[in-house]
């Protein structure tokens, strides 16, 4: 009887080694290994999220590229100076290379920025208009479509300020720019 309880009850859980089962690495290997999954899944989570922002982005604000261009040209059109002060200086600002201040006199912003400076009543909005003149006029194909727009006499009867000296700084770069590039003499 000994023999046949010894028999049926000779397993004892303290003394019998652990069965792993499902994978032969030890139980800090599965931690780095979860680890690793974590910080894969969060960058490609994040990648989808930068992802659905830029398109986002893309899709809602209108103000970029030849878009806002559109619309910074349609503002000189408005007939409050502050509206045409911002069109300007969105022009200034996005008049930093040849191609863009050459896309600028394509839609017809140097030729609007003219015709707001003619108008300008105060030396606010005198100032943005040569501002954006000054900055379109840096390409030297872009002083000669100014040119044959009639810039220069449009410059030439801008009235003196006595309290704005940016007026007249951007005033005498213009005209000497288009000095430089010869163009004084045939107007």
């Amino acid at each position: 009887m000994r023999t046949l309880k010894n028999f049926l009850f000779r397993f004892n859980p303290r003394n019998v080694p652990s069965r792993n089962f499902s994978s032969p690495f030890s139980r800090t290997d599965e931690l780095s290994v979860e680890e690793d999954v974590e910080r894969k899944i969060g960058w490609l989570l994040k990648s989808i999220f930068v992802g659905t922002a830029a398109f986002v982005g893309y899709q809602f604000f209108p103000y970029m590229g030849d878009n806002m261009l559109r619309q910074s040209v349609s503002l000189l059109h408005v007939k409050d100076p502050f509206f045409k002060r911002s069109g300007a200086s969105r022009l200034a600002r996005y008049a930093v290379d040849d191609g863009r201040r050459m896309k600028i006199v394509e839609i017809g912003g140097a030729q609007e920025l003219l015709i707001m400076l003619e108008a300008a009543k105060d030396d606010r909005t005198r100032k943005a208009a040569l501002k954006a003149l000054a900055a379109v006029s840096q390409s030297d194909e872009a002083v000669g479509a100014l040119h044959l727009a009639g810039a220069i006499s449009v410059i030439k009867s801008i009235p003196d300020s006595s309290e704005e000296a940016e007026i007249e700084k951007f005033k005498g770069s213009l005209l000497k720019r288009f000095q430089d590039l010869k163009y004084e003499s045939s107007s």
